[in-house]
């Protein structure tokens, strides 16, 4: 039987509190105007907080954008398992576990090709990063589990497909050619490239 945790302390619910109102201000301004067009003093005003105590939660917009991002795409992800395992054919299966990710990186285009640079290039050290890089082994993690149900695939080349399969769903999503393309016509670019990598 495990023990439950202790209750929080003030100082640690003061700071959930800073965190949630924080998360919550920079969801509705980079949903309202875009990363590029809120500025840090914007997101601290509206949570309420100084600058000085957004800065200790994330040191750029970026890695606030990171924070606000990574809880879309865990629950994207959770979404594209369940649609995952009720599906037997391969293909179909990657794509059914690939297309809520892909609609959460669309939802704002901007926004969504910001956080893949953010997820590549933004410091190791940080935390939001490390999460989002987390998610994107977890995604991986999935699309093996997939291939594996396919015969074709053993553990080695499950594994190392699964990572060319994220891979060229990020870069499709990150392009540049794609920044003016739908939901379904990045997901239909996914799903051709995934079908010739996969033989279909």
């Amino acid at each position: 039987m495990s023990t439950p945790a202790p209750p929080l302390g003030r100082r640690e619910r003061n700071k959930q509190q800073k965190l949630e109102r924080i998360t919550a201000a920079a969801t509705e301004l980079f949903a309202e105007h875009g990363i590029d067009d809120v500025t840090t003093q914007q997101i601290a005003e509206k949570a309420d907080v100084g600058t000085g105590t957004l800065f200790l939660y994330a040191k750029t917009k970026g890695e606030l954008l990171l924070l606000v991002q990574n809880a879309h795409y865990a629950v994207a992800l959770e979404t594209g398992r369940a649609a995952a395992e009720a599906t037997s054919d391969t293909l179909e299966a990657a794509m059914a576990l690939l297309r809520p990710i892909i609609e959460c990186n669309r939802a704002q285009i901007e926004n969504g090709r910001t956080y893949l640079r953010e997820m590549v290039f933004g410091s190791a050290t940080d935390a939001h990063h490390a999460e989002a890089l987390r998610i994107v082994g977890d995604t991986e993690s999935a699309l093996a589990d997939i291939l594996r149900r396919d015969p074709r695939f053993d553990e080695n080349r499950s594994v190392v497909l699964a990572r060319i399969v994220s891979a060229v769903m990020f870069v499709t999503m990150a392009a540049s050619v794609n920044a003016e393309s739908s939901i379904d016509e990045i997901a239909q670019d996914v799903r051709t490239q995934v079908g010739a990598l996969l033989d279909r």
